[in-house]
């Protein structure tokens, strides 16, 4: 018997099988459409998109298994967070979702800040709200679109218009809702507070259940289309960060993950609520009832390199783009990378924040220019690392996961900038790895998240900090921290050449 795991990325959704024993046996991806960008800094993608891949994931998972619905004890999903699905009283799309790394909604960030008041909102939802998020997403619906906005009847975040196309339900879990700014994270629910203040409509907002709960039913219609059993049971699911830490581990004080995907994110386990002051870390419910978590994101980690390669090495693989950077010295001859292709959450929290090349010179090759994105991703991570210790969650140890495991150059340089012993895990499925291992929990083959991550978690690299490289990084980690606010004068005035 298996456990299926589905996660709608950004560029994909990859749907996965564990066993009983919690190893992943079989997994599939099907591609999403190329991202829509109308404008700079805007993202959108069509919901129907994120369906008819999950339909072709899931069926190529069970092919690839040889196996029918009826070998599926239950799904979990997770997903790219943040995301607004939009649908009226007939369960229609009526627009494309405007996605986690959208930041068209500055004015609607600084209309909610002055109607509901920066300390009520952090009091309300334990985060500033940002323009990555959901809710000022909406309101810019509301100003821009009125005649879409007064027929929305539905509210959804992408994992969970997934969950409505297998089941019928409307429902979401508490992590992925954290990241609405209208969640109430302290106590786990919808917050009144936030809905009432700004004049939203509450019965548009799914029910909300903890990560491992059953949610619904795989349909009829969707056992038709997907290959599954009608019947199946469907848990809630989490947040792609959320879900990704329930496979890495990171279930308990002192763990801490870096996960290197389209974004980046340093995640530690709280177990109980605790948020900066100043907003630049978040700090949102776990995949684990009675637990948080709190994240820094870099929104352009693992999406620079992937830009360099579009742009300027379209026929290189991302090993091929590595080995380059590993003929550029450390340091990459005086270059720095700031990562802000999408503006940046942590620390700086600002959507006019833009990417650049600093210190470029004649001398320079393209293997420079590459070791400058892997070093300049591992700063904006480490900022994220600071505060978080700061906020007294101390790493214990550190896991990396996504495309920054992949390489051993990455991996190192990561331990030497962090200045921490850096371990990579045999699974490297992330998010569809955890939400099958939620499913598993859901249906009683383990007891708890922990028990399920004893199972599934097993180290097979790991980098030591070298002590003179260590150094060497600490220097120019500094210099990449003087940067930002150098330029930030500049950004804005960029910025307000796109009014």
């Amino acid at each position: 018997m298996y456990w299926l795991g589905l996660d709608v990325g950004t560029g994909g959704s990859r749907a996965l099988l564990i066993d009983a024993k919690a190893r992943v046996r079989f997994s599939h991806i099907a591609a999403h459409e190329e991202m829509h960008m109308p404008k700079p800094l805007w993202a959108e993608q069509d919901p129907r998109d994120w369906w008819r891949a999950s339909q072709l994931a899931i069926r190529g998972v069970l092919k690839a298994a040889g196996v029918d619905g009826s070998a599926i004890n239950g799904v979990g999903l997770s997903g790219q967070m943040h995301g607004l699905v939009l649908l009226d009283a007939q369960r229609e799309v009526l627009r494309r979702a405007l996605i986690w790394c959208d930041q068209r909604s500055q004015k609607q960030v600084d209309e909610i800040n002055r109607v509901a008041g920066p300390e009520n909102v952090l009091r309300a939802i334990a985060n500033p709200v940002l323009t990555g998020f959901t809710l000022p997403k909406l309101l810019w619906v509301r100003d821009h679109e009125p005649e879409l906005f007064q027929k929305i009847a539905h509210i959804l975040l992408p994992k969970d218009y997934v969950r409505l196309q297998l089941t019928g339900e409307f429902a979401s879990d508490v992590s992925d809702a954290s990241g609405t700014a209208l969640f109430d994270v302290v106590h786990r629910k919808w917050s009144d507070e936030m809905v009432s203040v700004l004049g939203l409509n509450r019965a548009t907002l799914p029910a909300v259940f903890e990560s491992q709960q059953i949610t619904g039913k795989i349909s009829e219609a969707a056992a038709q289309s997907t290959g599954l059993r009608a019947g199946t049971p469907v848990v809630g699911g989490a947040g792609d960060q959320a879900a990704s830490a329930i496979g890495n581990g990171i279930v308990e004080p002192g763990a801490v993950s870096c996960t290197v995907g389209t974004s980046g994110v340093v995640f530690a386990y709280l177990d109980k609520p605790a948020y900066d002051p100043q907003g630049r870390v978040h700090t949102f419910c776990h995949a684990i009832p009675g637990a948080w978590h709190v994240m820094g994101v870099t929104q352009g980690a693992g999406l620079s390199l992937q830009w360099y390669r579009n742009r300027f090495a379209p026929n290189s693989d991302y090993d091929e783009l590595t080995a380059d950077a590993s003929l550029s010295p450390a340091g990459a001859l005086g270059l720095f990378w700031l990562p802000y292709l999408m503006g940046e959450r942590t620390p700086h929290l600002d959507a006019a924040a833009r990417g650049a090349w600093v210190g470029l010179t004649a001398k320079h090759q393209a293997s420079d220019l590459i070791r400058a994105i892997l070093e300049g991703v591992c700063y904006s991570l480490k900022d994220g690392l600071e505060i978080i210790t700061g906020l007294g969650a101390a790493p214990r140890l550190v896991r990396l996961s996504g495309g920054g495991a992949k390489s051993p150059l990455w991996h190192q340089l990561f331990a030497d900038i962090f200045y921490q012993r850096v371990t990579t895990l045999e699974t490297q499925e992330g998010s569809a790895f955890g939400a099958a291992l939620l499913a598993a929990i859901g249906t009683g083959q383990f007891p708890n998240a922990r028990a399920a991550s004893k199972a599934a978690v097993v180290e097979v690299s790991a980098k030591e900090p070298d002590p003179q490289s260590a150094a060497f990084y600490s220097e120019r980690y500094q210099i990449y921290r003087s940067l930002y606010p150098a330029l930030k004068p500049v950004y804005d005035r960029i910025a307000a050449l796109d009014q």
